[in-house]
Protein backbone atom coordinates (compact mmCIF):
# COMPACT_ATOMS: atom_id res chain seq x y z
CA UNK A 1 0.00 0.00 0.00
CA UNK A 2 1.31 3.46 -0.85
CA UNK A 3 1.97 5.36 2.33
CA UNK A 4 3.85 8.44 3.46
CA UNK A 5 4.64 6.98 6.89
CA UNK A 6 7.34 4.34 6.93
CA UNK A 7 9.55 2.90 9.59
CA UNK A 8 12.73 1.21 10.63
CA UNK A 9 12.98 -1.72 12.95
CA UNK A 10 16.02 -2.71 14.96
CA UNK A 11 17.83 -6.03 14.98
CA UNK A 12 16.97 -8.86 17.31
CA UNK A 13 17.94 -8.06 20.86
CA UNK A 14 18.75 -11.62 21.76
CA UNK A 15 16.66 -11.51 24.95
CA UNK A 16 15.64 -15.14 24.45
CA UNK A 17 19.18 -16.42 24.72
CA UNK A 18 20.55 -18.07 27.84
CA UNK A 19 23.39 -16.71 29.99
CA UNK A 20 26.03 -19.27 30.84
CA UNK A 21 29.27 -18.98 32.83
CA UNK A 22 32.47 -18.79 30.79
CA UNK A 23 34.49 -22.00 30.69
CA UNK A 24 37.61 -23.00 28.76
CA UNK A 25 36.09 -26.46 28.40
CA UNK A 26 33.21 -25.09 26.35
CA UNK A 27 35.35 -24.97 23.25
CA UNK A 28 36.74 -28.50 23.60
CA UNK A 29 33.38 -30.26 23.75
CA UNK A 30 32.07 -30.63 20.21
CA UNK A 31 28.83 -32.30 21.32
CA UNK A 32 27.68 -29.58 23.70
CA UNK A 33 24.36 -27.75 23.36
CA UNK A 34 24.35 -24.47 21.47
CA UNK A 35 22.93 -21.32 23.17
CA UNK A 36 23.89 -17.79 24.32
CA UNK A 37 25.98 -16.63 27.28
CA UNK A 38 26.88 -13.28 28.77
CA UNK A 39 29.17 -12.24 31.61
CA UNK A 40 26.25 -11.76 34.01
CA UNK A 41 24.35 -13.76 36.61
CA UNK A 42 23.47 -17.24 35.37
CA UNK A 43 19.98 -17.36 33.89
CA UNK A 44 19.13 -20.59 32.06
CA UNK A 45 16.33 -20.67 29.53
CA UNK A 46 15.42 -23.20 26.88
CA UNK A 47 16.73 -22.24 23.48
CA UNK A 48 15.24 -22.87 20.08
CA UNK A 49 16.75 -25.25 17.56
CA UNK A 50 18.06 -22.41 15.39
CA UNK A 51 19.85 -20.62 18.27
CA UNK A 52 23.47 -21.18 19.27
CA UNK A 53 25.59 -20.58 22.38
CA UNK A 54 27.79 -17.52 22.20
CA UNK A 55 29.38 -14.93 24.47
CA UNK A 56 30.12 -11.27 23.82
CA UNK A 57 33.63 -10.24 24.93
CA UNK A 58 34.82 -6.70 25.51
CA UNK A 59 38.49 -5.57 25.36
CA UNK A 60 39.09 -6.26 29.08
CA UNK A 61 37.69 -9.80 28.77
CA UNK A 62 39.81 -10.48 25.68
CA UNK A 63 42.88 -9.28 27.56
CA UNK A 64 41.98 -11.40 30.58
CA UNK A 65 41.73 -14.55 28.43
CA UNK A 66 45.22 -13.91 27.08
CA UNK A 67 46.69 -13.17 30.51
CA UNK A 68 45.27 -16.40 31.97
CA UNK A 69 46.71 -18.52 29.16
CA UNK A 70 50.07 -16.73 29.24
CA UNK A 71 50.37 -17.28 33.00
CA UNK A 72 49.44 -20.97 32.72
CA UNK A 73 52.03 -21.59 29.99
CA UNK A 74 54.70 -19.54 31.77
CA UNK A 75 54.19 -21.59 34.96
CA UNK A 76 54.36 -24.93 33.13
CA UNK A 77 57.39 -24.11 30.98
CA UNK A 78 59.26 -22.01 33.53
CA UNK A 79 59.51 -19.14 31.07
CA UNK A 80 58.86 -15.45 31.80
CA UNK A 81 55.38 -14.21 30.74
CA UNK A 82 56.68 -12.17 27.79
CA UNK A 83 58.43 -15.25 26.37
CA UNK A 84 55.36 -17.42 26.95
CA UNK A 85 53.29 -14.82 25.06
CA UNK A 86 55.65 -14.96 22.07
CA UNK A 87 55.50 -18.77 22.03
CA UNK A 88 51.70 -18.82 22.21
CA UNK A 89 51.29 -16.28 19.42
CA UNK A 90 53.76 -18.17 17.25
CA UNK A 91 51.65 -21.33 17.52
CA UNK A 92 48.29 -19.53 17.28
CA UNK A 93 47.47 -20.11 20.97
CA UNK A 94 47.48 -23.89 20.59
CA UNK A 95 48.73 -24.85 24.06
CA UNK A 96 48.76 -28.60 23.44
CA UNK A 97 50.88 -28.18 20.31
CA UNK A 98 53.17 -25.77 22.18
CA UNK A 99 53.75 -28.21 25.05
CA UNK A 100 54.44 -31.08 22.64
CA UNK A 101 56.97 -29.14 20.60
CA UNK A 102 58.64 -27.63 23.67
CA UNK A 103 59.16 -31.03 25.28
CA UNK A 104 60.28 -32.57 21.98
CA UNK A 105 62.99 -30.00 21.20
CA UNK A 106 63.07 -26.93 23.41
CA UNK A 107 66.15 -25.35 21.83
CA UNK A 108 64.81 -25.71 18.29
CA UNK A 109 61.46 -24.11 19.14
CA UNK A 110 63.05 -21.21 21.03
CA UNK A 111 65.42 -20.56 18.13
CA UNK A 112 62.50 -20.72 15.68
CA UNK A 113 60.65 -17.90 17.49
CA UNK A 114 63.78 -15.86 18.28
CA UNK A 115 64.14 -16.67 21.98
CA UNK A 116 66.88 -18.14 24.15
CA UNK A 117 66.64 -20.70 26.92
CA UNK A 118 67.11 -17.91 29.46
CA UNK A 119 64.60 -15.39 28.11
CA UNK A 120 64.22 -13.35 31.29
CA UNK A 121 65.52 -9.80 31.14
CA UNK A 122 64.92 -6.30 32.40
CA UNK A 123 64.92 -3.71 29.61
CA UNK A 124 67.57 -1.02 30.00
CA UNK A 125 69.52 1.39 27.83
CA UNK A 126 73.29 1.59 27.61
CA UNK A 127 75.89 4.11 26.49
CA UNK A 128 78.62 2.67 24.27
CA UNK A 129 81.93 4.52 23.63
CA UNK A 130 82.41 5.49 19.98
CA UNK A 131 79.00 3.94 19.11
CA UNK A 132 77.63 4.52 15.61
CA UNK A 133 73.96 3.72 14.92
CA UNK A 134 73.52 1.76 11.67
CA UNK A 135 70.12 3.38 11.04
CA UNK A 136 70.86 7.10 11.43
CA UNK A 137 74.66 6.67 10.99
CA UNK A 138 75.31 9.13 13.80
CA UNK A 139 78.05 8.51 16.35
CA UNK A 140 77.98 9.81 19.90
CA UNK A 141 79.39 8.29 23.07
CA UNK A 142 76.66 9.92 25.16
CA UNK A 143 73.71 8.56 23.16
CA UNK A 144 71.42 6.01 24.83
CA UNK A 145 71.27 2.70 22.95
CA UNK A 146 69.18 -0.44 23.16
CA UNK A 147 69.54 -4.05 22.02
CA UNK A 148 67.64 -7.30 22.41
CA UNK A 149 69.49 -10.47 23.39
CA UNK A 150 70.51 -10.90 19.77
CA UNK A 151 72.95 -8.03 20.36
CA UNK A 152 71.84 -5.83 17.45
CA UNK A 153 72.11 -2.40 19.01
CA UNK A 154 70.67 0.91 17.82
CA UNK A 155 70.19 4.32 19.33
CA UNK A 156 67.00 4.63 21.39
CA UNK A 157 65.55 7.28 19.08
CA UNK A 158 65.88 5.04 16.00
CA UNK A 159 64.60 1.99 17.86
CA UNK A 160 61.60 3.95 19.11
CA UNK A 161 60.84 5.33 15.64
CA UNK A 162 61.11 1.82 14.16
CA UNK A 163 58.63 0.40 16.67
CA UNK A 164 56.30 3.38 16.30
CA UNK A 165 56.25 2.91 12.52
CA UNK A 166 55.46 -0.79 12.88
CA UNK A 167 52.57 -0.12 15.27
CA UNK A 168 51.13 3.05 13.80
CA UNK A 169 51.73 2.59 10.07
CA UNK A 170 51.97 -1.19 9.55
CA UNK A 171 49.48 -2.26 12.23
CA UNK A 172 51.92 -4.83 13.65
CA UNK A 173 52.37 -5.65 17.32
CA UNK A 174 52.53 -9.35 18.16
CA UNK A 175 55.34 -10.36 15.79
CA UNK A 176 57.60 -7.30 15.36
CA UNK A 177 61.15 -8.51 14.66
CA UNK A 178 64.51 -6.95 15.46
CA UNK A 179 65.33 -4.03 13.07
CA UNK A 180 68.33 -5.95 11.69
CA UNK A 181 67.46 -7.62 8.40
CA UNK A 182 67.39 -11.41 8.70
CA UNK A 183 67.23 -11.45 12.50
CA UNK A 184 64.29 -13.52 13.77
CA UNK A 185 64.35 -12.09 17.29
CA UNK A 186 60.84 -10.95 18.31
CA UNK A 187 60.51 -7.68 20.21
CA UNK A 188 58.85 -8.75 23.45
CA UNK A 189 56.17 -6.75 25.26
CA UNK A 190 58.58 -5.61 27.99
CA UNK A 191 61.00 -4.09 25.50
CA UNK A 192 58.22 -2.57 23.44
CA UNK A 193 56.42 -0.88 26.32
CA UNK A 194 59.80 0.28 27.63
CA UNK A 195 60.66 2.03 24.36
CA UNK A 196 57.45 3.37 22.82
CA UNK A 197 55.65 6.51 23.93
CA UNK A 198 52.52 6.32 26.06
CA UNK A 199 50.22 7.40 23.23
CA UNK A 200 51.14 4.22 21.28
CA UNK A 201 50.71 1.75 24.13
CA UNK A 202 46.92 1.68 23.84
CA UNK A 203 47.24 1.09 20.08
CA UNK A 204 49.74 -1.69 20.76
CA UNK A 205 47.33 -3.35 23.19
CA UNK A 206 44.49 -3.03 20.67
CA UNK A 207 46.60 -4.72 17.98
CA UNK A 208 47.63 -7.48 20.39
CA UNK A 209 43.95 -8.16 21.13
CA UNK A 210 43.11 -8.13 17.44
CA UNK A 211 45.85 -10.65 16.68
CA UNK A 212 44.59 -12.87 19.48
CA UNK A 213 41.00 -12.88 18.19
CA UNK A 214 42.15 -13.44 14.59
CA UNK A 215 44.23 -16.44 15.70
CA UNK A 216 41.43 -18.14 17.64
CA UNK A 217 38.93 -20.36 15.77
CA UNK A 218 36.26 -19.81 18.43
CA UNK A 219 36.48 -15.98 18.33
CA UNK A 220 35.39 -13.43 15.74
CA UNK A 221 35.18 -9.65 15.72
CA UNK A 222 31.78 -8.07 15.28
CA UNK A 223 31.73 -6.71 11.70
CA UNK A 224 29.71 -3.60 12.65
CA UNK A 225 31.67 -0.36 12.00
CA UNK A 226 33.71 0.87 14.97
CA UNK A 227 32.53 -2.02 17.18
CA UNK A 228 35.07 -3.07 19.84
CA UNK A 229 33.45 -6.39 20.80
CA UNK A 230 34.31 -9.95 19.82
CA UNK A 231 32.07 -13.02 19.88
CA UNK A 232 33.03 -16.37 21.36
CA UNK A 233 31.17 -19.32 19.82
CA UNK A 234 31.88 -23.06 19.77
CA UNK A 235 30.53 -23.69 16.25
CA UNK A 236 33.35 -24.90 13.99
CA UNK A 237 33.78 -24.79 10.22
CA UNK A 238 32.87 -28.46 9.86
CA UNK A 239 29.50 -27.73 11.57
CA UNK A 240 28.40 -25.06 9.08
CA UNK A 241 26.63 -27.49 6.74
CA UNK A 242 24.21 -28.32 9.56
CA UNK A 243 24.09 -25.13 11.66
CA UNK A 244 23.51 -21.48 10.80
CA UNK A 245 25.21 -19.76 13.77
CA UNK A 246 23.52 -16.38 14.07
CA UNK A 247 24.90 -14.30 16.97
CA UNK A 248 24.05 -10.82 18.25
CA UNK A 249 26.72 -8.43 19.49
CA UNK A 250 26.46 -6.06 22.44
CA UNK A 251 25.99 -3.30 19.84
CA UNK A 252 22.78 -5.11 18.74
CA UNK A 253 24.23 -6.09 15.37
CA UNK A 254 23.18 -9.65 14.37
CA UNK A 255 25.49 -11.58 12.04
CA UNK A 256 26.56 -15.08 11.10
CA UNK A 257 29.50 -16.35 13.16
CA UNK A 258 30.42 -18.76 10.38
CA UNK A 259 30.98 -16.25 7.57
CA UNK A 260 30.55 -12.82 9.28
CA UNK A 261 27.78 -12.02 6.76
CA UNK A 262 24.48 -10.51 7.85
CA UNK A 263 21.97 -12.81 9.55
CA UNK A 264 21.00 -15.23 6.76
CA UNK A 265 18.91 -17.86 8.52
CA UNK A 266 17.74 -20.37 7.37
CA UNK A 267 20.39 -20.48 4.60
CA UNK A 268 23.68 -22.32 5.35
CA UNK A 269 26.82 -20.28 4.67
CA UNK A 270 27.76 -22.26 1.54
CA UNK A 271 24.37 -21.57 -0.05
CA UNK A 272 24.48 -17.83 0.46
CA UNK A 273 27.93 -17.69 -1.11
CA UNK A 274 26.60 -19.51 -4.16
CA UNK A 275 23.46 -17.35 -4.24
CA UNK A 276 25.34 -14.06 -3.98
CA UNK A 277 27.76 -15.19 -6.68
CA UNK A 278 24.87 -16.19 -8.94
CA UNK A 279 23.20 -12.82 -8.44
CA UNK A 280 26.47 -11.06 -9.30
CA UNK A 281 26.92 -13.21 -12.42
CA UNK A 282 23.40 -12.29 -13.54
CA UNK A 283 23.86 -8.64 -12.55
CA UNK A 284 22.09 -7.09 -15.54
CA UNK A 285 19.00 -9.25 -15.08
CA UNK A 286 19.11 -8.70 -11.31
CA UNK A 287 19.39 -4.95 -11.82
CA UNK A 288 16.31 -4.97 -14.05
CA UNK A 289 14.31 -6.97 -11.51
CA UNK A 290 15.35 -4.89 -8.53
CA UNK A 291 14.30 -1.61 -10.14
CA UNK A 292 12.16 0.57 -7.92
CA UNK A 293 9.32 0.94 -10.41
CA UNK A 294 6.86 -1.39 -12.13
CA UNK A 295 3.89 -0.90 -14.40
CA UNK A 296 0.30 -1.31 -13.26
CA UNK A 297 -0.98 -4.62 -14.72
CA UNK A 298 -4.22 -2.94 -15.75
CA UNK A 299 -3.42 0.55 -17.10
CA UNK A 300 0.40 0.28 -17.39
CA UNK A 301 0.96 3.44 -15.33
CA UNK A 302 4.34 3.59 -13.60
CA UNK A 303 4.11 2.66 -9.92
CA UNK A 304 6.84 3.43 -7.36
CA UNK A 305 7.08 1.37 -4.18
CA UNK A 306 7.63 3.68 -1.21
CA UNK A 307 6.78 1.41 1.74
CA UNK A 308 7.24 -2.13 3.00
CA UNK A 309 3.70 -3.34 2.24
CA UNK A 310 3.21 -5.30 -1.02
CA UNK A 311 -0.50 -4.38 -1.36
CA UNK A 312 -0.37 -1.80 -4.15
CA UNK A 313 -3.19 0.45 -5.37
CA UNK A 314 -2.75 2.25 -8.68
CA UNK A 315 -3.57 5.93 -8.15
CA UNK A 316 -4.80 6.24 -11.71
CA UNK A 317 -7.17 3.29 -12.16
CA UNK A 318 -7.44 2.11 -8.50
CA UNK A 319 -6.42 -1.42 -9.51
CA UNK A 320 -5.21 -3.41 -6.48
CA UNK A 321 -2.40 -5.88 -7.06
CA UNK A 322 0.57 -7.62 -5.40
CA UNK A 323 3.95 -5.96 -5.95
CA UNK A 324 5.76 -9.32 -5.96
CA UNK A 325 3.73 -11.44 -8.37
CA UNK A 326 1.67 -8.61 -9.99
CA UNK A 327 -1.47 -10.70 -9.42
CA UNK A 328 -4.84 -9.52 -8.09
CA UNK A 329 -4.64 -8.62 -4.42
CA UNK A 330 -8.11 -10.05 -3.90
CA UNK A 331 -6.63 -13.50 -4.56
CA UNK A 332 -4.10 -13.12 -1.75
CA UNK A 333 -6.34 -14.47 0.96
CA UNK A 334 -5.48 -17.49 3.07
CA UNK A 335 -6.82 -20.00 0.55
CA UNK A 336 -5.65 -18.46 -2.74
CA UNK A 337 -2.30 -17.09 -1.57
CA UNK A 338 0.42 -18.87 -3.51
CA UNK A 339 2.83 -16.04 -4.21
CA UNK A 340 5.85 -17.76 -2.71
CA UNK A 341 5.67 -21.04 -4.63
CA UNK A 342 7.30 -21.53 -8.03
CA UNK A 343 5.15 -23.69 -10.30
CA UNK A 344 7.29 -26.03 -12.38
CA UNK A 345 6.23 -26.40 -16.02
CA UNK A 346 5.56 -29.81 -17.48
CA UNK A 347 8.17 -31.71 -19.42
CA UNK A 348 6.34 -30.97 -22.67
CA UNK A 349 6.98 -27.26 -22.16
CA UNK A 350 10.69 -27.80 -21.68
CA UNK A 351 11.57 -30.49 -24.22
CA UNK A 352 14.15 -28.56 -26.15
CA UNK A 353 17.28 -26.83 -24.89
CA UNK A 354 15.92 -23.34 -25.51
CA UNK A 355 12.76 -24.02 -23.50
CA UNK A 356 14.78 -25.57 -20.68
CA UNK A 357 17.05 -22.55 -20.59
CA UNK A 358 14.06 -20.22 -20.53
CA UNK A 359 12.44 -22.22 -17.74
CA UNK A 360 15.68 -22.15 -15.75
CA UNK A 361 15.82 -18.36 -16.10
CA UNK A 362 12.17 -18.00 -15.15
CA UNK A 363 12.76 -20.12 -12.07
CA UNK A 364 15.72 -17.98 -11.01
CA UNK A 365 13.79 -14.78 -11.66
CA UNK A 366 10.90 -16.06 -9.56
CA UNK A 367 13.11 -16.53 -6.50
CA UNK A 368 15.33 -13.52 -7.08
CA UNK A 369 12.34 -11.20 -7.53
CA UNK A 370 10.95 -12.18 -4.14
CA UNK A 371 14.38 -12.12 -2.50
CA UNK A 372 15.06 -8.62 -3.83
CA UNK A 373 11.59 -7.41 -2.90
CA UNK A 374 11.96 -8.35 0.77
CA UNK A 375 15.44 -6.85 0.76
CA UNK A 376 14.05 -3.61 -0.66
CA UNK A 377 11.15 -3.55 1.82
CA UNK A 378 13.56 -4.15 4.68
CA UNK A 379 15.81 -1.27 3.60
CA UNK A 380 12.84 1.06 3.15
CA UNK A 381 11.64 0.27 6.65
CA UNK A 382 15.09 0.71 8.19
CA UNK A 383 15.69 4.02 6.43
CA UNK A 384 12.52 5.56 7.81
CA UNK A 385 12.91 5.09 11.55
CA UNK A 386 12.47 8.84 12.08
CA UNK A 387 9.00 8.57 10.57
CA UNK A 388 8.16 5.76 12.97
CA UNK A 389 9.10 7.95 15.91
CA UNK A 390 7.04 10.74 14.42
CA UNK A 391 4.09 8.38 14.00
CA UNK A 392 4.39 7.30 17.64
CA UNK A 393 4.51 10.91 18.79
CA UNK A 394 1.46 11.83 16.70
CA UNK A 395 -0.46 8.82 17.99
CA UNK A 396 0.43 9.75 21.56
CA UNK A 397 -0.79 13.32 21.07
CA UNK A 398 -3.98 12.39 19.21
CA UNK A 399 -5.08 9.44 21.35
CA UNK A 400 -3.96 10.49 24.80
CA UNK A 401 -1.86 7.31 25.13
CA UNK A 402 1.34 7.36 27.14
CA UNK A 403 4.71 6.90 25.45
CA UNK A 404 4.86 3.34 26.80
CA UNK A 405 1.43 2.56 25.35
CA UNK A 406 2.47 3.56 21.82
CA UNK A 407 5.53 1.28 21.94
CA UNK A 408 3.48 -1.39 20.17
CA UNK A 409 4.40 0.39 16.93
CA UNK A 410 8.12 0.00 17.58
CA UNK A 411 7.57 -3.64 18.54
CA UNK A 412 5.72 -4.22 15.27
CA UNK A 413 8.48 -2.45 13.36
CA UNK A 414 11.11 -4.76 14.85
CA UNK A 415 9.03 -7.83 14.09
CA UNK A 416 8.50 -6.72 10.50
CA UNK A 417 12.21 -6.23 9.97
CA UNK A 418 13.04 -9.63 11.46
CA UNK A 419 10.38 -11.28 9.29
CA UNK A 420 11.57 -9.47 6.14
CA UNK A 421 15.15 -10.53 6.84
CA UNK A 422 14.11 -14.15 7.30
CA UNK A 423 11.80 -14.17 4.28
CA UNK A 424 14.52 -12.65 2.12
CA UNK A 425 16.84 -15.59 2.76
CA UNK A 426 14.10 -18.23 2.57
CA UNK A 427 13.94 -17.57 -1.18
CA UNK A 428 17.68 -18.17 -1.62
CA UNK A 429 17.22 -21.35 0.45
CA UNK A 430 14.20 -22.48 -1.59
CA UNK A 431 16.02 -21.87 -4.89
CA UNK A 432 18.49 -24.66 -4.08
CA UNK A 433 15.98 -27.10 -2.58
CA UNK A 434 15.09 -30.26 -4.46
CA UNK A 435 11.35 -30.88 -4.76
CA UNK A 436 9.96 -33.29 -2.16
CA UNK A 437 7.47 -33.37 0.72
CA UNK A 438 9.83 -31.44 3.00
CA UNK A 439 10.04 -28.68 0.38
CA UNK A 440 6.25 -28.42 0.23
CA UNK A 441 6.06 -28.13 4.03
CA UNK A 442 8.75 -25.46 3.97
CA UNK A 443 6.87 -23.47 1.35
CA UNK A 444 3.68 -23.73 3.40
CA UNK A 445 5.50 -22.27 6.41
CA UNK A 446 7.04 -19.63 4.16
CA UNK A 447 3.62 -18.75 2.76
CA UNK A 448 2.08 -18.43 6.22
CA UNK A 449 4.86 -16.14 7.42
CA UNK A 450 4.78 -14.03 4.28
CA UNK A 451 1.02 -13.59 4.37
CA UNK A 452 1.11 -12.67 8.07
CA UNK A 453 3.94 -10.22 7.43
CA UNK A 454 2.03 -8.54 4.61
CA UNK A 455 -1.04 -8.23 6.82
CA UNK A 456 0.96 -6.71 9.67
CA UNK A 457 2.73 -4.36 7.26
CA UNK A 458 -0.60 -3.19 5.84
CA UNK A 459 -1.99 -2.57 9.34
CA UNK A 460 1.14 -0.69 10.35
CA UNK A 461 0.95 1.67 7.38
CA UNK A 462 -2.58 2.81 8.16
CA UNK A 463 -3.05 6.56 8.81
CA UNK A 464 -2.15 7.64 12.34
CA UNK A 465 -5.74 8.46 13.26
CA UNK A 466 -6.70 4.79 12.67
CA UNK A 467 -3.87 3.20 14.64
CA UNK A 468 -5.40 3.65 18.09
CA UNK A 469 -8.37 1.46 17.14
CA UNK A 470 -6.01 -1.02 15.45
CA UNK A 471 -3.72 -1.48 18.47
CA UNK A 472 -5.10 -4.85 19.58
CA UNK A 473 -5.16 -6.17 16.01
CA UNK A 474 -1.55 -5.06 15.47
CA UNK A 475 -0.44 -6.66 18.74
CA UNK A 476 -2.19 -9.93 17.88
CA UNK A 477 -0.80 -9.99 14.34
CA UNK A 478 2.65 -9.11 15.67
CA UNK A 479 2.54 -12.11 18.00
CA UNK A 480 1.34 -14.35 15.19
CA UNK A 481 4.15 -13.17 12.87
CA UNK A 482 6.75 -13.89 15.54
CA UNK A 483 5.30 -17.35 16.10
CA UNK A 484 5.27 -18.15 12.38
CA UNK A 485 8.88 -16.99 12.05
CA UNK A 486 9.95 -19.18 14.98
CA UNK A 487 8.09 -22.15 13.48
CA UNK A 488 9.74 -21.74 10.08
CA UNK A 489 13.24 -21.30 11.48
CA UNK A 490 12.86 -24.09 14.04
CA UNK A 491 11.55 -26.65 11.55
CA UNK A 492 14.17 -25.74 8.98
CA UNK A 493 17.04 -25.82 11.49
CA UNK A 494 15.94 -29.16 12.90
CA UNK A 495 15.92 -30.82 9.48
CA UNK A 496 19.26 -29.19 8.64
CA UNK A 497 20.87 -30.60 11.81
CA UNK A 498 19.55 -34.06 10.96
CA UNK A 499 20.75 -33.83 7.35
CA UNK A 500 17.21 -34.29 6.00
CA UNK A 501 17.22 -31.49 3.41
CA UNK A 502 17.93 -32.45 -0.18
CA UNK A 503 19.59 -29.72 -2.28
CA UNK A 504 20.10 -29.63 -6.03
CA UNK A 505 23.76 -28.67 -5.50
CA UNK A 506 26.53 -29.76 -3.14
CA UNK A 507 26.98 -27.78 0.09
CA UNK A 508 30.77 -28.20 -0.09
Amino acid sequence: MDSEDEFMSGASSGDDFANIEDSDDDFDNEDQDLGFSQDKDIVRTSKKSYEVDFEVLGPSQIQLQQDVQIKDVADVLGQPPEAAAILLRHLRWNREKLFDRYMENQASLLDEVGLEEDASHTPSTKKIPDFECEICMSGDSDVETYALKCGHRYCVDCYTQYLASKIRDDGEAARIQCPTSGCKRIVDSKSLTFLVEDNLKSRYRELINRTYVDDMENLKWCPAPECIYAISCSVRKKDLAKIVPTVTCECKHPFCFGCAHEDHQPCPCSLIKKWIQKCEDDSETAHWISANTKECPKCQSTIEKNGGCNHMTCRKCKHEFCWMCMGLWSEHGTSWYNCNRFEEKSGNDARDAQAKSRQSLERYLHYYNRYANHDQSNRLEKDNFAKTEKKMTLLQNQSGMSWIEVQFLETAAKTLQECRQTLKWTYAFAFYLARNNDTIMFEDNQKDLELATENLSEMFEQPVEQLSAKKLDILNKNTYCSQRRVTLLSDTAELLKRGKWTFNISLD
